[in-house]
């Protein structure tokens, strides 16, 4: 189930381009399955910032930020998952943008 809460996001300008900032919730068998590290790859390749962990109740959580395109490829991604990743749900709540352009792992 991918829930856009508000799908109206809070938009910042970095230049001539708006940028949005979302949190998902990524729950399902999602941990162990290399959600993480694929994560930081699809994040790199569409440019965006942000950051992703593993969470004690099971969870996947992710902070993305940036062209709202690419965001958009980001959370759909989120979605589906890596190939040994089984996505039950993602829950998504817009943010205020706040300039990441960096994506790693946050513990």
């Amino acid at each position: 189930m991918h829930d856009r809460r508000s799908h109206c996001s809070t938009l910042r300008h970095a230049g001539d381009v708006e940028e949005v900032c979302y949190r998902v919730v990524v729950t399902g068998v999602v941990q162990g399955v290399g959600f993480r590290w694929a994560c930081i790859r699809e994040a790199q390749r569409l440019g965006v910032g942000g950051w992703v962990r593993n969470r004690a109740d099971g969870a996947v959580e992710v902070v993305v930020e940036g062209e709202p395109i690419a965001v958009e490829e980001l959370l759909q991604w989120c979605a589906r998952g890596p190939a040994h990743a089984r996505v039950s749900s993602t829950d998504v709540v817009t943010e205020e943008p706040r300039g990441m352009t960096d994506f790693d792992v946050a513990f």
